[in-house]
Parts: C-alpha cells; structure tokens; sequence
C-alpha cells in the first residue's frame, strides 16, 4: 500500500475542511454484483477492495478516524450462507492485511458484542487491536456485529446498576456520562458520514454519535467506490456551513 506523502496530495489539488471522522455505511455489494449477472458473494468480495482503496484514501487525505459499517447485529437475519461468507471474508482481511495496516500506521478499533462470536473470529479482533494500538497514522474502526440501538441500551443499562450500586447520582446521568459508556469512548463524533448506493438512511449505525454529523449520499455502489468518491463527499462535507445549533459564519452575517 504506497500513501502518498503530503506533498503529493497539496499537488493534486486537494484543498478544503477535512472531517476528523468520517463514518461510512458501505451499501450495495449485492446489487453490484447482480447488474453484472455474478453471486452476491463476489461483491462482497469486490467490497474488500473498496475497504482497501477508501483506507489508503483515509490517509492521504488527512482523515483521523474512519469507521466502517461492516456486519450489523442485524446481519445474522441474512442466508445462513451468506452470512458464512462474510465471516471468512472477514478472517481473510484480518490475515492478509493486518501487518500492512501495521507497517502503515493503522491503529485498528473494533465495535459491536463479542459475546457469541466464534472463538477464532474473536482471537482475530483481539489480535488487531492489540498488535495495532500504539500507531498513530489512521484509526480504522470496525463497526462488526453492532448495533447503534444495542449499543445504547448496552450503556443505559451499565449506568443503572452504577446508580443501583449507590456509586452514582441517576440526577448526575448526562450526555457526558452516557458518552463514557458508549463503545466509541475515546473518540470523536463523526463529521461525515457517507452512504454508497443511493439509499438515505443510517439503519442503526453510530445514531448517538452521529446527532451533529453531515450525510453524503452517493449513488455508487460499494465495489465502485474509491478515491474519486471518496474525495467527491469531502467536497461536499467543505462546502457546508456547520452550526451545531448555534449560528455558523455564514448564517450569522444573515441572520438565518
């Protein structure tokens, strides 16, 4: 994997706000695969690439943090087969680029419930994270059987028996304290969230911490996705005015 250095990127042309965090829910591996008359399972496949393509493009566009959405709690609904198939081509990802994530600075983060993995999948996760904890280049979060409502109520639920134990105030519980309990304690909120395929919804990814995110909607299916793309909805993310509630610059000068 060669990341170009800044000074390649500042000659290509790149300029503007970059998100800290971009979130992305990689949407249409199935589709893909079907307008080309081919198994569900080679877009999935083709899919891996595009993770490739959009980690490199992480790094040389200045992204701190990228969270992609790759096995939700809902998943396991789909063709026991299927499901099957993602689960090694997880393993294979992990196999066969976890020491170039580490030679390029990767720091690997996984969310989502461990309880109920297969042994082997688990030792995997377990295995990134701690080979990867101290770099520093790009945090690539693996959002893997999860569920952004699970994982509120995963957080909810610790705080009660905190407050049960007597060790907290329920009046102190606020948004800081529920934040501590989330599986992205640590980290910032995304900024940008991109979904691939042209659908507009978040189906239960980072609900929380996305309350103040920017959504760009592309119509390019995941397998398609790279660079371009990529660069396409960091333009778009530039070009808005973020106000959090308040007033940004733009609409402070209109009154809007």
């Amino acid at each position: 994997m060669h990341i170009k250095a800044d000074h390649e990127i500042a000659a290509a042309g790149w300029a503007g706000a970059r998100p800290r965090h971009v979130g992305i829910i990689m949407d249409g591996n199935g589709r893909w695969a079907a307008a080309r008359g081919l198994p569900r399972f080679e877009g999935h496949r083709r899919g891996v690439e595009a993770v490739r393509r959009s980690v490199k493009a992480a790094i040389e566009l200045g992204v701190e943090f990228l969270t992609i959405y790759s096995f939700s709690s809902e998943n396991w609904r789909r063709p026991a087969e299927e499901v099957a198939f993602l689960m090694g081509l997880l393993k294979r990802f992990i196999r066969n680029d976890l020491a170039e994530l580490h030679r390029v600075g990767v720091r690997v983060r996984i969310l989502g419930e461990r309880a109920g993995l297969p042994p082997d999948i688990s030792s995997l996760l377990d295995e990134a994270e701690a080979l990867t904890r101290g770099n520093g280049a790009l945090t690539l979060v693996v959002a893997f059987n999860y569920g952004s409502r699970q994982e509120i109520a995963t957080a909810a639920r610790r705080l009660a028996l905190r407050a049960a134990r007597g060790e907290i105030d329920p009046e102190d519980i606020n948004d800081a304290a529920i934040e501590t309990e989330l599986a992205t304690t640590g980290m910032p909120d995304p900024d940008l969230i991109i979904r691939t395929s042209g659908e507009q919804r978040l189906s239960n990814f980072l609900l929380w911490q996305a309350a103040y995110a920017e959504f760009v909607f592309l119509p390019v299916l995941w397998p398609d996705f790279d660079r371009a793309a990529f660069e396409q909805a960091l333009r778009e993310y530039g070009g808005r005015d973020r106000r959090y509630g308040g007033l940004g610059p733009a609409s402070a000068k209109t009154g809007s």
